[in-house]
């Protein structure tokens, strides 16, 4: 069996890189950057879309780093994995929501604060429709450590990946306490600190 992870920890390959450290895959490493080298026709016949990060696992071609952590945690079971079909659901439920309500304005916020010439207009779509998210899954927190319990899963793990973007992109949580609260608890996970290297 062999895993290969294609791009660098500074993009969302952070995502599979943190995942295989949790659940203590040995994998090969080729370091891939979207702006050199994810053209370049050998990785464009690995994933044909020209981004990090994809993945080879013994033959089997992936991309998309939600898919690929959904697919590794079920592969590879452990404490990661939901114990039922319904915190499966919950956990798919969970990692979607973290791209179609949170990813978004979090990556606006955060390409802002580095500079990006994004009207104000948008930054403050972009901070309302966060402020939102995370109220959501403030109160979806409340009374528990993680979002399926008191375990930590890929669920958490998903969501938490996405969101590492507030801390840089200077997001204030604290209307939030839940939110604060779990994301320290997922963010200060000794594999997070091994995937960034």
């Amino acid at each position: 069996m062999s895993l290969t992870i294609y791009g660098i920890p500074q993009s969302r390959t952070i995502r599979v890189l943190w995942l295989v450290k949790e659940l203590g895959i040995d994998y090969k490493s080729v370091p891939i950057t979207n702006t050199g080298g994810s053209r370049e026709p050998d990785f464009m016949k690995i994933n044909p879309n020209g981004h990090i990060p994809a993945i080879d696992d013994d033959g089997l071609i992936m991309c998309e780093s939600i898919a690929i952590n959904l697919y590794l945690a079920k592969k590879h079971g452990g404490a990661l994995q939901p114990k039922n079909l319904a915190d499966e659901g919950r956990a798919l439920q969970w990692s979607f929501w973290s791209v179609t309500e949170a990813e978004g304005p979090a990556l606006t916020l955060l390409m802002k604060r580095m500079k990006a010439p994004i009207p104000d207009s948008e930054v403050e779509a972009a901070t309302a429709k966060l402020g939102a998210a995370l109220k959501v899954l403030d109160g979806a927190l409340a009374g528990k450590d993680y979002l399926l319990g008191s375990a930590f899963t890929i669920a958490d793990l998903n969501v938490a990946a996405v969101l590492s973007w507030l801390s840089m992109a200077k997001f204030d949580t604290s209307a939030c306490p839940n939110v604060t609260a779990w994301l320290g608890r997922c963010l200060g996970r000794p594999a997070l600190a091994a995937a960034r290297g």
